[in-house]
């Protein structure tokens, strides 16, 4: 991986000095675009010799211009790190574990940035940063020192020697949420921003990338585009969803006329419905205080008022499937989709769709 992206970085820098020199062979250049581009194309250069050094290609192009941290993948590369033994290198991450040696003389801390499962063993004497403040979980540290190797037995080939601290932020064992210790998946939930430190969220992450890749990759080299399709969810956040309402009877849209289901207009039916509640129920105990004979006789006014009864929540349920939108232009029956009331998902890429 670190040789492609090698690679592809070259080949970047050399379609930069290349666009420089077609800018630059221009006759009508005026002066002030014709330094900036001189420029430019000297950086592009610079940045082209650059990545032939081995030592400078390990540095992570987005930390140059601060620590030109090398990533911890690239570090270990294809032989454990075995290539860079002797060499100043700047790692930084954040501490998964931590523990002082020696009597508090320095501290070993398991370094992890996010581009690798494994962890890097740093080793940062006492002279160099407080054992007890760096061995924190939690901590994030970005460390300048020489790779060694390991002792031996080690889980690692290599490990880091610091000799300068580029940059410390200290977390406090006691508030930092994501402890050493197993943790519940229900408890995660509750930590979004802090879980892709864990090993299940990160490896999990790791997949889903992979395979997101790969099917990008592969519809894209069999002439397919990735576009952005509507989502019809049942869902209706903040009311947002009246906007986007989903039908398969666009010819109900002229049966609806000028008098359309309104919200107004099914409240006017629930309140008829709950009136032909209340008369079922005053029928029903008036009825409580009748003989058998005077029930029988009463018998028809029930039925009626029940007849009534379910014809009111059936209308109000038929409204319900079938409200409208109150704009006439889109007036379009609220018609079920797949079984229930659906609407289109609002997003971000709605604004470019409109």
């Amino acid at each position: 991986p670190a040789a492609s992206r090698m690679a592809a970085r070259k080949e970047i820098e050399d379609y930069l000095c290349q666009t420089f020199d077609r800018q630059l062979a221009l006759s009508d250049l005026p002066e002030e675009e014709r330094a900036a581009a001189e420029k430019k194309k000297a950086a592009a250069a610079q940045n082209l010799a650059a990545l032939s050094d081995p030592d400078t290609a390990l540095e992570n192009p987005y930390s140059k211009s601060l620590y030109k941290r090398i990533a911890i993948k690239d570090l270990f590369g294809e032989d454990q790190g075995r290539r860079v033994i002797g060499k100043q290198v700047v790692v930084g991450g954040w501490v998964k574990t931590g523990r002082t040696a020696d009597k508090g003389a320095f501290a070993f801390l398991e370094l992890n940035d996010g581009t690798t499962p494994i962890n890097l063993q740093t080793l940062v004497p006492k002279d160099v940063q407080d054992p007890d403040t760096c061995r924190q979980t939690g901590t994030c540290v970005v460390v300048q020192g020489e790779v060694k190797a390991a002792p031996e037995g080690a889980k690692q080939a290599i490990e880091v020697h610091s000799t300068k601290i580029l940059h410390f932020g200290s977390s406090e064992a006691a508030s930092y949420p994501i402890a050493k210790s197993k943790l519940s998946l229900e408890f995660l939930r509750e930590k979004i921003h802090l879980r892709v430190r864990t090993n299940t969220i990160s490896a999990v992450q790791r997949i889903r990338n992979c395979l997101a890749y790969a099917t990008h990759k592969f519809f894209q080299k069999s002439g397919f585009q990735y576009v952005h399709t509507p989502i019809i969810t049942a869902s209706d956040c903040e009311g947002a969803g009246e906007m986007f309402q989903v039908t398969t009877l666009l010819s109900a849209a002229d049966a609806a006329g000028s008098d359309p289901i309104t919200p107004e207009k099914i409240a006017e039916l629930k309140a008829a419905s709950s009136a032909a509640g209340g008369e079922v129920a005053e029928i029903k105990k008036a009825q409580k205080e009748m003989d058998a004979e005077a029930k029988a006789a009463d018998k028809p006014r029930l039925t009626a008022a029940l007849e009534k009864l379910t014809a009111a929540k059936k209308a109000v349920e038929d409204a319900e499937k079938s409200v409208c939108l109150p704009i006439p232009d889109l007036a379009l029956p609220h018609a079920l989709y797949a079984g229930f009331r659906t609407r289109r998902q609002v997003h971000g890429q709605d604004q470019i769709e409109q």
